[in-house]
């Protein structure tokens, strides 16, 4: 029994596809390497965690670390953009211990968590140092036992080149936004990113339903 041997059009695609394989962009590789950034940085991540740990909580960078995940949500290389890299501590909060008695259980001392994510928080001390500009949006750079590290992207919207960006114009109208709780993270840590069955705690508001979503 004779095998056909390949014909000339599958050994050209086979060429092809090996070379286009090869020559993969360079924001492939930088999403992959954040699937498992611990094992795929290795090195890098621990350099990186050393330095960061030495840094105050609120840093000016002067590019995204995470450069495909900035272009994503808003990032842009012109003028008018800051990046900030901030720190929030892990973990949950206390409550302050009242002078009445009551059981251990009840002094609200352990077993509670704040109703802003991390990641809202971090925005909104970043917000208020640059009281200038706005949050465009934020993602999640790092993490060790203790802290977590977010890259918030920030616009200046009074900058000739955000004014006329037709992509970025809007934010001039809509300030404060970290504040207000309507960036993609605050909406989403305060539940406003699904509607329908299993949102009615937080629909309208949180507030509006007296505060039983969280």
């Amino acid at each position: 029994m004779t095998l056909h041997q390949p014909t000339g059009f599958i050994i050209f695609c086979r060429e092809f596809m090996s070379t286009r394989t090869s020559k993969m962009g360079y924001y492939k590789y930088a999403r992959e390497n954040y699937d498992q950034p611990k094992e795929m940085l290795d090195e890098l991540w621990q350099q990186r965690l050393v330095e960061w740990r030495q840094e105050g909580s609120v840093e000016k960078i002067d590019n995204p670390t995470r450069i495909p995940k900035a272009r994503q949500l808003g990032y842009k290389s012109k003028n008018g953009f800051t990046m900030i890299r901030a720190r929030v501590n892990k973990g949950g909060t206390k409550r302050p211990r009242l002078d009445a008695g009551r059981k251990p259980k009840n002094a609200g001392q352990s077993k509670y968590s704040r109703k802003k994510s991390k990641q809202v928080i971090a925005e909104q001390r970043v917000s208020r140092k640059f009281s200038n500009l706005e949050v465009l949006d934020s993602y999640w750079v790092a993490e060790d036992g203790n802290r977590k590290w977010f890259e918030v992207i920030m616009v200046n919207p009074d900058h000739p080149e955000i004014q006329s960006d037709e992509d970025l114009k809007w934010i001039a109208d809509n300030r404060d936004r970290a504040e207000r709780g309507v960036t993609p993270a605050a909406k989403s840590s305060r539940g406003q990113d699904h509607k329908g069955t299993g949102s009615e705690k937080v629909r309208p508001s949180q507030a509006a339903k007296g505060n039983r979503g969280k």
